[in-house]
């Protein structure tokens, strides 16, 4: 056998190892799930310039009572595809997004363009059903996007949410570090 010949096996097996990926390089190599410019995890003020961008006004947002890292904004933008308004609303942690919604009355069509659109950029997925509500979820890299839907009042109403299960994850697991705080007064509770 010559030397060329013996060499080819190993020359495909390092070209299969150099082009085929690895289900880690897979993941980073796909899109961040997005919705209208909106990611899960953002800043606030990117989600802000995007509320903008959309032509909605800016951002109000209140902060949390009882953690005033936690802030709840409420906005409205609209929907390049319809011109309809949608809402949003928001819970940021340390001004990160962990929870973004943006929901509205939606068409059949509309709806089913939204679910072509979100189907082409990040695969097909299966709807579930609970109650009277329609879901599709995709989730990649600590991170989810929901599309759901229902009909209420004779009215079909959509909503996409993104959640950043780390900006999550976090605040969690830093409140489970905290001192219990005492109901009364809002203060830690005294120590032993």
């Amino acid at each position: 056998m010559t030397p060329l010949l013996r060499a080819q096996p190993a020359l495909i097996a390092l070209l299969l190892l150099v082009v085929a990926p690895l289900p880690a390089q897979t993941t980073a190599l796909l899109p961040p799930l997005a919705f209208l410019g909106f990611e899960a995890g953002a800043e606030l003020a990117a989600v802000g310039q995007q509320v903008t961008a959309l032509g909605g006004r800016g951002l109000h947002c209140d902060r949390s009572r009882r953690d005033h890292t936690v802030q709840d904004c409420r906005g409205t933008v609209i929907d390049p595809a319809s011109g309809r308004p949608l809402a949003l609303w928001l819970s940021a942690i340390d001004s990160l997004s962990g929870i973004l919604t943006l929901s509205g009355p939606v068409t059949g069509g509309q709806l089913d363009s939204l679910k072509q659109a979100l189907e082409r950029s990040y695969g097909v997925v299966g709807a579930r059903v609970q109650g009277g509500q329609w879901m599709q979820q995709w989730i990649r890299r600590g991170r989810m996007l929901r599309l759901t839907w229902r009909i209420e009042s004779g009215v079909k109403l959509a909503s996409v949410s993104l959640v950043d299960g780390r900006v999550l994850d976090g605040w969690g697991k830093r409140n489970r570090l905290r001192p219990a705080a005492d109901t009364r007064g809002g203060k830690p509770a005294p120590g032993p």
